[in-house]
């Protein structure tokens, strides 16, 4: 094997290419962050549900928490839990769970594309998604996950519309389209970008 044909090792790199390279480590202070901010929504889905048991059992005060965090309204103030807070306080707890989704998605597809590897192969808890993970890939189950979590939103203030305004109402539906059109979009130039460089090839 010639010279040139040597596999490059850090060793062999030049000292700026190598500290370029090393820079990809400082973002790892942000994913231990997600980390830490998918911790608090761990603890605000419990405290949420603790409130809903508790009012299921006819707790006032644990009702009157969960009738301030999810803003419902009422001409009359509820004394017991009704279908339409139960709902919204389901949904509440959906949201939540799929944000946390959104956020493993950030941190373990972010990680291993943009820092290094995890070494999962053959895990028998390895994310079937994160087997053919890339940039691309992660763009598109990013802005899917974007989607979903608009669709719980939008659901919440539909049901809760008598607390809104038109304009709200009529402006939440709007972005929430675009996010539709901004997902198609991406995942239209993915596809045309593959099959350009399988064109290529």
């Amino acid at each position: 094997m010639a010279a040139t044909d040597r596999p490059i090792t850090p060793s062999h790199q030049r000292p700026l290419p190598r500290l370029i390279f090393a820079s990809r480590w400082l973002q790892l202070p942000l994913y231990l962050g997600l980390i830490l901010a998918q911790a608090v929504y761990v603890f605000h889905f419990w405290v949420e549900l603790v409130h809903l048991i508790e009012a299921a059992f006819g707790n006032t005060d644990a009702l009157a928490k969960l009738v301030s965090s999810i803003g419902y309204k009422s001409d009359v103030v509820p004394t017991a839990l009704n279908e339409t807070i139960i709902m919204l306080v389901v949904l509440a707890l959906i949201d939540v769970v799929m944000i946390s989704n959104l956020l493993i998605m950030v941190i373990v597809g972010g990680y291993e594309t943009f820092v290094s590897r995890l070494d999962l192969e053959g895990h028998p808890d390895q994310p079937e998604w994160l087997s053919h993970v890339n940039a691309s890939v992660l763009k598109v189950k990013l802005a899917t996950a974007i989607i979903g979590i608009s669709s719980i939103h939008l659901l919440k203030t539909f049901i809760n519309a008598a607390n809104y305004t038109d304009k709200v109402l009529l402006w939440q539906t709007v972005i929430h389209i675009a996010f539709l059109f901004s997902a198609l979009a991406i995942a239209l130039a993915d596809r045309v970008m593959v099959h350009s460089v399988k064109g290529d090839h």
